[in-house]
């Protein structure tokens, strides 16, 4: 465990126990304090404040604001009006949340304090929303961020509703590229199809105090192919601008020229670009990192010619036969998710008792014992598991996602001859991720106008993967994750839900 782990473990549950306090001294039950998200439903009930005020919590990114806004009204219910006691709550809340649980000078003075108190009641509510505005932005920018699992990408490491803490100190913090921007929203307008920021100020790629993201990290990252997409519900970030492109060239059978004229043609004004800072942000272990010489044969990865161990959760689609219907709640019994939310659910049926199901070694072993059970073999491949839609999309290198490369990663610094082969491979890191203008003429290669035979990169680049590797759009579909896209590490599941709280995952430290 990393120190700065460490250190923000022990001052959330010192925080907490400060809450613990504090809840005892406004005749809440004080064990509530300790558990996330119902300890800010005490609170508001407490307070009577509206019940949509918790619910907002939920949102993503804004949510973290209004928990903000909420500790802070609730020290105010101590009597506790100024800046500076904001500014403690907010920084320092594993000091000052104890001191005012257990110091014998400050007591739970109530809703008739805060009624009495001489600031117009709107003027203390917009002190408050702005400074938890404030403070919530420079925690989400340079400490940590809150981040909720959307897929099974990551399956069983990371759960679909599983809440993150994502440190930003891990790698250090980034500036972003757009500092001028709507709190609350990452790159849309909520409810519109409008961009949240403006690129009147642009800030090249700073990062303070970096560190080098570690081999076996769980990553939060800017989705490199997002930098140009078709913004509709059929695509952003699922099937992927260059993803529509690739098909075209395919099934129509034309040049890459003549597939992006047509995808422009029949897109049009749905096709945006966005800011590196502004991408979406994917979740996916690192596996490859800057210098590494990556291939994968027969699901297993190498590095640098060396067999890695999967991950502990790592899962797989194998075809399942069978004498009659698999009964769910023996599936979940074994901790195969059968479910209604396709999200969640391992489970597709592909014939008359035939399905396909994505599944842990562990739990392989056990579905085998069933009664029912047939056969169990490796799930063929669909034609988009293999090349020419995977990185870097030529044909007849005979690529899958599970026999893939020999692929170097770029490092900063590490100078290439130039190629045919290279450039398929390499092409987009001189152009879009380093800013370069690159043209190939009679048979010669120019960078920024220049003849070249080889290239020097300025960035260090990651190779990221799912721990579902049959269920996971990643760098072998669309290549490396450079320095500059990198958001934070993954540290700590918070909270977890699923028709309930998952306890067990509460408070779980993501290996």
């Amino acid at each position: 465990m990393s120190i700065g782990l460490l250190l923000f473990i022990v001052t959330f549950i010192a925080a907490l126990i400060g809450l613990y306090g504090m809840f005892k001294k406004a005749g809440i039950t004080p064990w509530k304090a300790l558990i996330p998200l119902y300890n800010t439903w005490c609170m508001v009930e407490k307070m009577e404040i509206k019940k949509i005020w918790f619910f907002l919590q939920l949102i993503p990114i804004a949510g973290q604001f209004i928990t903000i806004w909420i500790l802070i009204k609730f020290v105010e219910h101590f009597g506790r009006f100024g800046v500076f006691h904001h500014f403690l709550t907010v920084f320092f809340p594993f000091i000052y949340f104890p001191y005012l649980g257990f110091s014998d000078n400050e007591r739970y003075a109530g809703i008739a304090v805060v009624k009495n108190y001489k600031k117009g009641a709107i003027r203390e509510w917009i002190d408050a929303a702005v400074f938890a505005v404030v403070a919530a932005t420079l925690i989400r920018t340079f400490v940590f961020e809150a981040y909720t699992i959307p897929t099974p990408s990551m399956e069983k490491t990371l759960l679909v509703n599983d809440f993150l803490f994502v440190s930003k100190f891990a790698y250090g913090p980034r500036i972003p590229n757009t500092p001028l921007a709507l709190p609350f929203m990452h790159h849309t307008i909520i409810g519109t199809n409008t961009k949240s920021y403006v690129e009147w100020i642009h800030i090249p790629y700073t990062r303070w105090f970096a560190r080098p993201v570690k081999r076996g990290d769980v990553v939060v990252f800017n989705f490199p192919a997002n930098d140009t997409l078709i913004n509709d519900s059929q695509h952003g970030s699922e099937i992927t601008y260059y993803q529509e492109i690739q098909g075209r060239m395919m099934s129509d059978h034309i040049s890459e020229e003549e597939a992006r004229q047509r995808v422009i043609d029949q897109y049009g004004d749905m096709i945006i670009t966005r800011p590196v800072d502004k991408r979406e942000n994917f979740i996916k272990r690192c596996v490859g990192i800057a210098g590494d010489t990556l291939q994968i044969k027969s699901r297993i990865l190498y590095i640098n010619g060396v067999a890695q161990a999967l991950p502990k959760h790592h899962e797989f689609n194998y075809q399942v036969n069978t004498t009659g219907p698999l009964d769910p709640d023996q599936l979940n019994s074994i901790g195969i998710q059968y479910s209604d939310d396709q999200n969640k659910n391992q489970v597709r049926m592909i014939g008359t008792n035939s399905y396909q199901i994505g599944m842990s070694d562990d739990e392989l072993v056990q579905l085998k014992m069933l009664p029912g059970v047939k056969s169990i073999q490796p799930m063929p491949l669909s034609d988009y598991d293999k090349s020419p839609f995977l990185f870097p999309y030529v044909t007849g290198n005979g690529w899958t996602v599970d026999d893939y490369g020999p692929m170097w990663i770029p490092k900063k610094s590490a100078t290439i001859p130039l190629t045919p082969e290279n450039i398929t491979r390499y092409k987009r890191c001189i152009i879009a991720y380093e800013g370069n203008k690159f043209e190939e003429k009679n048979g010669q290669y120019l960078i920024n106008g220049q003849p070249a035979t080889s290239y020097t990169f300025k960035m260090n680049y990651y190779w990221m993967m799912g721990d579902n590797r049959h269920n996971s759009l990643d760098s072998r579909f669309w290549g490396f994750v450079p320095e500059d896209h990198i958001v934070g590490k993954a540290s700590l599941i918070w909270f977890s839900y699923d028709k309930g709280p998952r306890w067990s995952r509460i408070f779980k430290v993501i290996r």
